[in-house]
């Protein structure tokens, strides 16, 4: 069985190899397109392109796929039997949905209805949910709308964006892997979704992580908890933008004004919130790299009676 795989990210990269060390063939790949990255502008391949190359397999980096005939004919020349899809990034059109004859098959770090979108992940942790998982599912026209193959789920717990990032991407490559047997015999389940429980995750942005001590510790906490690592919660203290990296609710109730610092020790920074207190354990400040506030005050003051936000 020939295989085009498509994808971009880290998170596209355990399945990758696991293809490769697979017995299937991987006739190319198709990721993004190399970008500039930092100051310096250096031209830099996706995690998926360095991975293709490392394993010799041809790299096929389309500006756009709906109406690119060129790319549809170095694609067709793949003779794909089956399109695997994680992170990639575009819609594809029809003309390539149809290509392969068992079709295409995507890895979405969700369970199916639930966080359709680009950013299911960090909105999981974010709204509370107690479990997430993968699924692997046939594509659609429409975003993560296809028929479900399998799933796989895990409970979320204190696990960051980042840790949870790292165990998806390995459950889904485990769920491609026991899956495709099945494909190719054409002897796997199909279950359509049902779109009235369908929720969506789009894309987290870095103003969307600006913490608003107005609410509830425990949805600070989770917002911090959800952007680590990227795009990372963020709040301002004394006209500097500092980024939140750790957090844990505290018991017990305060009258102080919201974002007012109320201690700082070498337990963290404690903060009043909406009545509540939650305690920042990890910061950073411009310039500075990610610390615990007991090694940041070791040489640097924070301001108790200080209002954050």
């Amino acid at each position: 069985m020939k295989i085009v795989y498509m994808g971009t990210p880290d998170f596209a990269v355990p399945a990758l190899r696991g293809l490769c060390d697979s017995s299937y063939e991987v006739s190319a790949v198709v990721t993004q397109p190399d970008k500039a990255k930092d100051r310096g502008k250096k031209i830099q391949f996706t995690p998926v392109k360095e991975t293709a190359l490392e394993y010799g397999i041809p790299v096929l980096q389309p500006e756009k796929v709906k109406g690119n005939e060129e790319f549809f004919a170095e694609l067709s020349a793949a003779a794909p039997d089956l399109i695997v899809v994680a992170a990639y990034g575009r819609i594809l059109p029809p003309a390539i949905l149809e290509l392969p004859r068992l079709g295409c098959v995507n890895i979405h770090a969700s369970l199916l209805p639930k966080y359709r979108g680009a950013a299911p992940i960090h909105r999981a942790i974010i709204d509370g949910e107690e479990t997430t998982g993968v699924t692997l599912m046939y594509m659609a026209e429409g975003m993560d709308t296809g028929d479900m193959i399998a799933k796989a789920e895990t409970p979320i717990g204190d696990k960051t964006v980042a840790e949870l990032h790292e165990e998806l991407a390995g459950m889904g490559t485990e769920l491609l892997l026991a899956q495709l047997p099945l494909i190719e015999a054409g002897t796997n389940s199909r279950t359509p979704q049902d779109d009235a429980l369908a929720t969506h995750a789009p894309m987290i942005f870095k103003q969307d992580c600006f913490v608003d001590f107005h609410q509830r510790p425990e949805r600070i906490k989770r917002l911090i908890q959800g952007t680590n690592s990227w795009p990372v919660a963020h709040t301002m203290y004394q006209g500097q933008s500092v980024k939140l990296w750790e957090a844990e609710v505290l018991d017990g109730e305060t009258e102080a004004g919201d974002g007012t610092i109320l201690a700082v020790d070498k337990s963290g920074m404690t903060v009043a919130a909406a009545g509540g207190r939650i305690l920042i354990r990890k910061l950073q400040f411009p310039g500075k790299r990610a610390m615990s506030v007991e090694d940041y005050i070791k040489g640097n003051k924070i301001e108790i009676g200080a209002v954050l936000g």
